[in-house]
């Protein structure tokens, strides 16, 4: 139930950051729906292998590097979902920034799981 209701929270983040920037449209919730799922997904299983890849710039940059990689996957989502689009890498960097906080500020009224 939990991961349903973070899922939901991720989907609204989405739907509220792209608000805020005008190069990011989201078509509907269903969009914002299968955005959240993609990027579920792919910072499982990708982030962490580019991420080691990049280790090097990213110490040389103390950790901005992780920016680039962020704005890039917000990219890729943009390429493969349908009724998200983004107008370009800057767009992406600044989405994915706001993206970040307002899934943040969301995530503080999900209670906490009990120990």
């Amino acid at each position: 139930m939990r991961l349903l209701l973070k899922w939901l929270i991720m989907a609204a983040s989405i739907i509220i950051a792209a608000y805020f920037i005008p190069g990011v449209r989201v078509g509907s919730f269903l969009s914002a729906l299968w955005v959240a799922l993609f990027l579920g997904i792919v910072n499982i299983l990708i982030r962490p292998i580019l991420i080691l890849i990049t280790l090097p710039i990213n110490i040389l940059t103390l950790g901005l590097f992780t920016f680039v990689i962020n704005a890039a996957l917000i990219l890729l989502a943009s390429s493969v979902i349908k009724g998200f689009e983004v107008a370009g890498f800057w767009w992406a960097l600044l989405y994915s920034i706001v993206l970040s906080v307002v899934n943040s500020l969301l995530n503080l009224v999900l209670p906490k799981k009990d120990s």
